[in-house]
């Protein structure tokens, strides 16, 4: 895990606390109900597969889960070692010393209702750690598909580079559409190339956790629809989409950067 100094785009809006509650609701509305708004700019035209009928459980930013496991907390992530600081703090609630979740509204852009955010609350993981895990880090370069983009040259020589860090993932759950950035590694499993990046559907490798294929945040979770803040949830499709192809919406008004 790599200290990393906090770099964060703010894409129409200069901070998240300024944002008008209109503007989030129309965002919102338009987005998460299926709509696809503006694009950004020019994508690379590339298609990924999309992965179909996936299990999501919810994590969140200073999250302890299990105090006893290397895996167990979310005060640091895989590609920050002070992701707590480097979000803003607990995204949810701290409650009697403990960092909980909290239900989510899209009359706030989904956004945390308790704390300030300094990157983007749409985050999720999945398990290919390609900093961290010896074995990903070594296929990386053969199986990430925008591994020889210009814009990660720099993982060729620098191993603490993530080429998966950032990267824009869309999301489908009961009609609901809506993006998130990858921020960690898990669940379970760090170097699941097959189902991550197969173009044939793979099943995640993963057994625990009721089998699941990636952890969403409090804010994808409400956006998705979910029934439960903190639960298990089946019925997800997910594929990876360039920048330039993510409309606009709640996901876009504080994007992370920071490497």
């Amino acid at each position: 895990m790599q200290a990393t100094a906090l770099v964060v785009t703010r894409r129409r809006i200069a901070r998240a606390s300024g944002i008008s509650a209109a503007l989030l609701i129309l965002l919102s509305s338009a987005a998460c109900a299926g709509g696809q708004g503006t694009p950004w700019g020019a994508g690379q035209g590339r298609e990924y597969p999309l992965h179909t009928d996936i299990t999501a459980t919810t994590f969140w930013v200073g999250e302890v889960f299990d105090a006893d496991a290397p895996d167990g907390s979310q005060v640091y992530s895989t590609y920050d070692k002070d992701w707590y600081a480097s979000y803003g703090g607990c995204d949810g609630a701290v409650v009697g010393g403990v960092c909980q979740t909290e239900p989510r509204s899209a009359a706030n852009g989904y956004f945390p209702t308790r704390m300030t955010a300094e990157e983007n609350p749409f985050y999720l993981d999945l398990p290919f750690d390609d900093v961290n895990n010896a074995s990903a880090a070594w296929m990386r370069q053969r199986v990430v598909p925008w591994a020889g983009d210009a814009a990660y040259s720099r993982g060729l020589e620098d191993p603490s580079f993530s080429l998966m860090k950032n990267r824009w993932v869309q999301l489908e759950h009961d009609g609901r559409t809506c993006y998130g950035q990858i921020q960690d590694a898990g669940p379970g499993e760090y170097d699941d190339a097959e189902y991550v990046f197969g173009a044939h559907d793979a099943r995640p490798a993963n057994e625990r956790y009721g089998g699941a294929g990636m952890d969403v945040s409090p804010a994808l979770n409400s956006c998705l629809g979910f029934a439960a803040t903190n639960g298990v949830e089946g019925g997800v499709s997910w594929r990876f989409v360039d920048e330039g192809d993510v409309p606009d919406g709640p996901w876009s008004l504080l994007v992370t950067t920071s490497r």
